[in-house]
């Protein structure tokens, strides 16, 4: 089969991803669950190299080979997007490409929380989207985007790496920038981007605390930063931004990241008994006392205010697999599989 072919395939099976390793057929994960795509067998590393250089440029190839791995994205037949990162393992080249559909969903058919349009309507602050890898952060962002670019005549600017989904301008002015293609690192595009005038800033991920300082900084200077972390709950992401700081900055991490959050969305996808995936999602609204436990560095509390903020606004992980429980829309066992506290989560179901 061709490249084409098992795009194709990844395509009509509504896959979320293509895997291609030496040793094993293509790959598709679909709902989740991975399985080999029908009518392949094992590919050897002549077949996996030529299918993975039927996709790059000159250019690319060359990256490939002196940095030994490479992140990029394509369009396919008007169809699709593919995020793709090609790398080495055990000394042969390897592909995975993640399928990113054209129609940008909204908020709503995304089945997230509604409080999410309340942060689409900031005028400025700090909105961090969390999770681990494969949850559907980077969709949600493009969600929230474009119900801004739907909704108000600002101007947004996205740093990305690279380009997922491609949005097209409505109300609001939209320009995205890729890395290696549009600028040559993440300090030098955060650094310009206050020169751009933007309104929204988009941050593809944030990776080391050059990254983190400079989010932090665009959103105290009056701008709507959004950015998404490869962490586990709010509690966490609040740790891991001040952690990476050295010492004797951490205090003064505390009071930036206390005086400009506004929210942060942890969320988890989960194989729904009807078919497709659904998110559960935990939501820290950066209240007084929020603002106040970040200060004083007594994060510890942050899961027991969420947890009595309800009303507020606030959903702590288990609540929200707890409804989708009792909604009869996901298991218990898979609920089980994806939250901290098992014992709590049956006590609220029940």
């Amino acid at each position: 089969m061709t490249i084409q072919d098992l795009l194709q395939k990844t395509v009509s099976a509504k896959a979320s991803d293509l895997h291609l390793t030496v040793g094993s057929p293509p790959t598709l994960r679909i709902v989740g669950k991975l399985s080999p795509v029908p009518g392949t067998s094992e590919l050897d590393s002549k077949q996996v190299e030529t299918l993975i250089f039927s996709l790059l440029s000159a250019d690319q190839k060359k990256r490939l080979r002196d940095e030994r791995e490479i992140d990029f994205s394509f369009s396919f037949a008007d169809v699709a997007r593919f995020r793709v990162n090609a790398f080495h393992q055990k000394g042969y080249l390897a592909i995975s490409l993640r399928r990113i559909p054209y129609k940008i969903p909204t908020i709503e058919e995304l089945n997230l929380p509604k409080i999410l349009y309340d942060f689409c309507k900031l005028p400025q602050g700090f909105i961090l989207i969390t999770g681990p890898a494969g949850q559907g952060k980077s969709t949600t962002l493009a969600g929230m985007i474009n119900e801004i670019n739907e909704t108000r005549e600002v101007h947004i600017i996205t740093i990305e790496d690279p380009i997922e989904y491609v949005f097209e301008s409505k109300k609001a002015l939209i320009e995205q920038r890729e890395m290696y293609l549009d600028t040559l690192s993440w300090h030098t595009a955060l650094r310009s981007v206050l020169r751009e005038d933007p309104d929204v800033v988009l941050v593809g991920e944030m990776r080391d605390f050059e990254t983190i300082a400079a989010a932090m900084t665009i959103a105290e200077t009056g701008h709507l930063v959004f950015a998404t972390l490869h962490t586990n709950s709010a509690a966490q992401t609040v740790n891991r931004i001040i952690d990476v700081f050295p010492e004797n900055q951490q205090q003064q991490v505390k009071t930036q990241l206390a005086a400009s959050l506004e929210g942060i969305v942890s969320q988890r996808l989960l194989p729904a008994i009807g078919g497709g995936r659904l998110p559960a999602c935990e939501v820290l609204l950066a209240t007084l006392a929020v603002r106040a436990v970040i200060r004083e560095g007594k994060t510890h509390q942050i899961d027991n205010i969420i947890a009595t903020s309800f009303d507020l606004g606030m959903i702590s992980l288990n609540r929200s697999l707890a409804e989708l429980v009792k909604a009869g829309k996901v298991s218990l066992d898979v609920a089980k599989m994806r939250t901290l506290n098992p014992e709590e989560l049956i006590r609220m179901v029940r």
